[in-house]
């Protein structure tokens, strides 16, 4: 090869891996709408050869520095995206967390709620079946007079007492109005 013949190696023999190898062959290629070296550094591209002049490496480098400048740049970006969406998505999470205690803790006021009505409901319960024992007591008591009572057409006064010791009414026998 003369000296000023310009040297190249195979770019299989560069240790890269395909997907490499078809980098930097897509470099060169896109160097070869340039200069006359961008050109033969383009046609020793398509044979898989990389020219190792200093003209053709140092365009190859800035291509690839600027390549890499704009995946960094590209990088970034995503990355701040990614960090905003993040942002977004945690700030929505603990929204949703806040909202969904405020709702458990209405829930459980609910319930509280529900627990003292049935024991009101209970009470109240109680209570009128007491008072409607009393009441049919009363009403028997009632009949018993009118009917043991005459035909005075007035009605009796009734006789009745609260025992509080069995917890009922009975009728008071020596009472006389």
């Amino acid at each position: 090869m003369p000296s000023s013949a310009v040297q190249g190696v195979p770019d299989t023999q560069l240790g890269l891996t395909p997907e490499e190898i078809q980098l930097l062959r897509q470099g060169q290629a896109t160097l070869g709408n340039g200069s006359s070296s961008s050109r033969a550094a383009s046609r020793a591209s398509s044979q898989g050869i990389l020219l190792l002049d200093s003209s053709s490496l140092a365009q190859l480098s800035r291509y690839f520095d600027s390549l890499m400048s704009q995946v960094q740049r590209r990088m970034e970006y995503l990355s701040e995206q990614s960090a905003m969406f993040t942002e977004t998505q945690y700030d929505r999470a603990g929204n949703l967390i806040e909202a969904a205690d405020a709702e458990i803790a209405r829930f459980h006021e609910i319930l509280r709620q529900l627990d003292e009505l049935e024991e009101d409901f209970d009470r109240i319960s109680n209570i009128r079946d007491i008072v409607r024992g009393y009441r049919s007591r009363v009403e028997t008591m009632e009949r018993d007079l009118e009917s043991s009572g005459g035909s005075t057409g007035e009605k009796p006064v009734s006789s009745l007492r609260f025992d509080a010791k069995f917890g009922g009414l009975e009728q008071c026998p020596n009472y006389n109005p």
